[in-house]
């Protein structure tokens, strides 16, 4: 199966260009020498950007191309999947995904994961492009015909994923063409709702 980011990572920074990053850094509001994950971070051009507001950033990624040029740019980086992530419960202060949910292939148990690592207290921030905008449709068909196995939620479906872990969460508007999901684990999960845990199953993607 071809990998296209394995392909593309020579070019990805150059293609898709820096996030927004007033806004990132806004959501996130990562607490002094807190531990930072960004999950499915690729080259790190959004992790390079935390190593000023974090005591630790943690980059990890299926991709080991990317993750070369992540090293590169001397951001510690993990190869992994998202959907079995290597650390125990309550390790990050805040967890990051931007730009990457629509490509794992199973989001909700990624979600599961991310929440599991998160410690209480902590943040859990997806960015996505708002596949409710003309434009999202245009990128996520172009991706579809490249085979890229892409699957493109709206706001309201991730928080919908949050909260089945038992977590409030809500959505914000970018500036761009970006939708914001931020979700604080400072709640218990509801009573009779699963606490998010590893999972079982194998996956194909991390992100």
């Amino acid at each position: 199966m071809i990998d296209h980011f394995d392909l593309i990572a020579p070019l990805y920074d150059r293609i898709i260009g820096p996030p927004d990053l007033d806004r990132l850094r806004e959501v996130l509001a990562v607490p002094p020498g807190g531990r930072v994950l960004d999950a499915g971070g690729g080259t790190g051009r959004v992790a390079v950007h935390l190593r000023d507001l974090a005591g630790e950033v943690v980059l990890l990624d299926r991709s080991l191309p990317m993750l070369r040029q992540a090293r590169a740019r001397g951001l510690a980086t993990l190869a992994g999947d998202v959907t079995r992530l290597p650390f125990p419960d309550a390790t990050f202060d805040r967890v990051v995904v931007v730009d990457a949910l629509h490509h794992f292939t199973r989001p909700a148990a990624a979600i599961g994961e991310l929440l599991r690592v998160l410690r209480p207290g902590g943040r859990l921030v997806i960015e996505e492009p708002d596949i409710r905008l003309g434009v999202v449709k245009l990128v996520a068909l172009a991706e579809r015909l490249m085979l890229m196995d892409s699957t493109f939620y709206a706001p309201a479906e991730i928080v919908q994923m949050i909260e089945a872990c038992g977590f409030p969460a809500h959505a914000v508007v970018g500036d761009r063409f970006a939708a914001w999901v931020i979700a604080n684990k400072d709640l218990r999960p509801a009573p009779g709702t699963p606490a998010p845990q590893s999972a079982r199953q194998p996956a194909n993607s991390a992100g």
